[in-house]
């Protein structure tokens, strides 16, 4: 299975550039096609009602929506949900008043888009092909990072946690057998309700970071023939090689003729950053036509060539 991610500015066209991949890949291929971007248009562009579930389109090709804020509160609620039942003996001090305002923490939206990345990777394993339409630029850097930050994290509390139940399980010899209905005041490893949590938080992020920067996953960059898209299109290649994610295509789209000599200058600055990764030219057209009568958006260019 390979999975694309279509980024790059608001505004660019990435969602028709990531629907016209989708369609012309699902000519050969089954293909799943997944808008992350609040601002949906997913359904607009084929002519359907998305209502955060999965609708077939034809017999190889899948649609789908994510509702960024119902996917946030059911995050939210689920590692509320974790707290609770693992720090019982903190009910009394009415966290809930916390809990409250934990949905305008920074991350969670983040959070919630990489846990449903993950689920879909993990679940939809009966397509040739999973494509994300990213949110722009800032978010999609944040939630594409989030495996490394948080591997760090959880490794560093790893091992606060054992040093934690290592102190315990000497006081315990010191003190006798020790006795409580917490899992806090487990002693053992194998045991702790926390550390197994941690261990297999790691388990999930390090092999969702493996897919993400492995050969089966590709990050589709689009651009306009402007001086603003330039920059924003280069601060996040910057931002991907950072990361060390793959970045296999870039695709200048609504060329005209008025715009070609900009286009140039465009694409030769972007070479600068990306030496060997290809660039596809898109021509902007007018003409909206059927889907299903396989011109969807009138993109006759084969933008999938580089990415089968």
């Amino acid at each position: 299975m390979k999975i694309l991610f279509f980024t790059g500015k608001g505004g660019v066209g990435k969602s028709t550039m990531a629907a016209a991949a989708a369609w012309q890949l699902s000519q050969k291929s089954r293909v799943l096609i997944v808008s992350l971007d609040p601002a949906h248009n997913l359904g607009d562009i084929f002519g359907v009602d998305l209502k955060n579930k999965k609708s077939r389109y034809t017999n190889t090709l899948y649609l789908k929506e994510i509702d960024l804020q119902k996917l946030s509160r059911e995050y939210l609620q689920r590692e509320i949900n974790v707290l609770s039942g693992t720090y019982k003996y903190l009910q009394t001090l009415n966290l809930d008043n916390y809990f409250s305002v934990l949905r305008y923490s920074p991350g969670i939206e983040e959070y919630a888009l990489l846990t449903s990345i993950e689920k879909t990777i993990r679940d939809e394993t009966d397509f040739d092909y999973i494509i994300f339409d990213t949110p722009p630029t800032g978010l999609t850097l944040r939630f594409l990072a989030l495996p490394r930050v948080t591997i760090t994290w959880i490794d560093r509390l790893i091992q606060i946690r054992q040093k934690i139940l290592e102190k315990r399980y000497t006081i315990h010899r010191i003190r006798g057998t020790l006795s409580s209905e917490e899992t806090l005041l487990d002693y053992k490893e194998e045991d702790d309700d926390i550390l197994k949590r941690l261990w297999k938080l790691n388990t999930n992020y390090q092999a969702l970071n493996k897919i993400l920067q492995g050969e089966n996953c590709s990050i589709i960059l689009v651009f306009n023939p402007d001086i603003l898209s330039l920059k924003e299109s280069r601060r996040l290649m910057e931002g991907l090689n950072d990361l060390n994610l793959p970045l296999r295509l870039l695709i200048n789209n609504k060329v005209t003729r008025e715009n070609e000599e900009m286009a140039g200058y465009v694409e030769e600055n972007m070479k600068k950053t990306a030496k060997d990764v290809p660039i596809d030219r898109i021509f902007l057209s007018r003409t909206l036509l059927d889907g299903k009568d396989g011109k969807l958006y009138d993109i006759r260019e084969d933008i999938t060539s580089n990415l089968s």
